[in-house]
């Protein structure tokens, strides 16, 4: 039988910055080596890599190849690998599949649909001006220094029904799930599932209803961990792409509205890949055997912006059954921001060059962000 093409050479985990402008050579080399390539996982070992369309969408449905870190590599350590608590030790949408799984996403889909999540327009646009009013008094300001985490996070607030007095909290906790100290990690979890208490106590909002359509048996405790999760998942979803989103606004060859939505989405995709996948049996994918309890993933970012490809629907939010479940509400955030920009703000420029911006990823699978977006809003 073949063999998927070994790229390990290519590290494509690796750490690092480079401008804005720089070509993607690693994803370029991914896609020319073929469909399905091997590297080597962060965590050590193989890791198979698709890195085409129509096999993503297999193998994001493919029953046996699951979510749940139980069907992690054995080797693997858990808190080197980063992986989440398994779907016995904390169900959870990222971490369950089946039947199970579906139950849980009945409970969160309603809540988050395009319905519902467009009667948040004008107050998520709201949000948006007077966050970027308070910031065009300012001169010159860095955008990505606090603007990208505190607006998603001041719509989920409020969304979930907790006061925005709690915004400041937030923005340092998520900030925290970043730091390599696994202790801060903790910290940054335990102050967002107090955010989650807070809501389900206070009665009202998102978390109230989430509360009252939870699958039967459902405990307090993970809850507050399925809240921990849209607070967590809904700003990092959002917080770098509104980076690329802004500079793609401002720089030379600018789109407004949906178009830069659309653009920046496949082009910088919130997650450049999928989260880890585990095969639950010995499979083929391609032709290629796989063994059980290997990973693959699917460079996102590499199939959306493959030359050639057709326009419409791309893998920005993912695909099957873990197809992303606040699509519509990160898609709202962004195009009210470009929004307001073009509306309150047609004068606003980069501070620099747009040659100058540069992206930094931490490596893994985190995506890139980046560094500094100094911009002038006004004046």
């Amino acid at each position: 039988m073949p063999s998927a093409p070994d790229v390990s050479h290519l590290d494509p985990f690796a750490p690092g910055t480079r401008r804005l402008t720089d070509p993607d050579t690693t994803r370029a080399a991914m896609r020319a080596a073929g469909p399905l390539v091997q590297a080597t996982a962060p965590a050590g070992g193989p890791v198979w890599i698709v890195t085409d369309d129509t096999l993503a969408r297999q193998v994001t449905t493919d029953p046996r190849i699951a979510k749940d870190p139980a069907f992690a590599p054995p080797a693997w350590d858990r808190r080197t690998a980063g992986l989440e608590p398994t779907a016995a030790e904390q169900p959870s949408l990222t971490t369950l599949d089946g039947p199970e799984h579906a139950e849980l996403r009945r409970a969160h889909a309603p809540l988050l649909s395009a319905k519902r999540v467009n009667e948040r327009s004008e107050r998520v646009h709201a949000i948006a001006r007077e966050l970027l009013g308070e910031l065009a008094r300012h001169g010159t300001v860095d955008l990505m220094a606090d603007f990208t985490t505190r607006y998603p996070l001041t719509v989920l607030l409020d969304i979930l029904g907790i006061s925005l007095d709690h915004v400041d909290r937030a923005a340092d906790a998520c900030r925290l799930m970043f730091a390599p100290d696994p202790a801060a990690q903790g910290t940054a979890i335990a102050a967002l599932a107090e955010l989650a208490a807070t809501a389900l106590a206070d009665g009202e909002g998102l978390a109230a209803e989430l509360g009252e359509r939870m699958p039967p048996g459902t405990t307090a405790q993970q809850l507050r961990y399925h809240l921990f999760g849209l607070v967590f998942a809904g700003q990092l979803t959002t917080d770098a792409a509104l980076g690329f989103l802004v500079a793609d606004a401002l720089g030379p060859d600018p789109a407004q509205g949906e178009a830069l939505v659309r653009r920046t989405l496949r082009d910088h995709p919130p997650a450049p890949y999928t989260l880890w996948r585990y095969t639950t049996a010995d499979i083929e994918v391609a032709g290629v055997p796989i063994p059980a309890r290997s990973p693959i993933l699917v460079d996102i970012q590499g199939v959306n912006t493959r030359p050639g490809s057709p326009p419409g629907a791309d893998l920005a939010f993912g695909a099957g059954p873990h197809f992303c479940v606040g699509a519509q509400l990160a898609q709202l955030e962004l195009r009210a921001v470009a929004d307001v920009l073009a509306a309150d703000f047609p004068s606003a420029r980069l501070a620099v060059p747009y040659g100058e911006l540069r992206q930094s990823t931490l490596g893994g699978i985190l995506g890139n962000r980046l560094t500094a977006l100094p911009v002038v809003l006004a004046g």
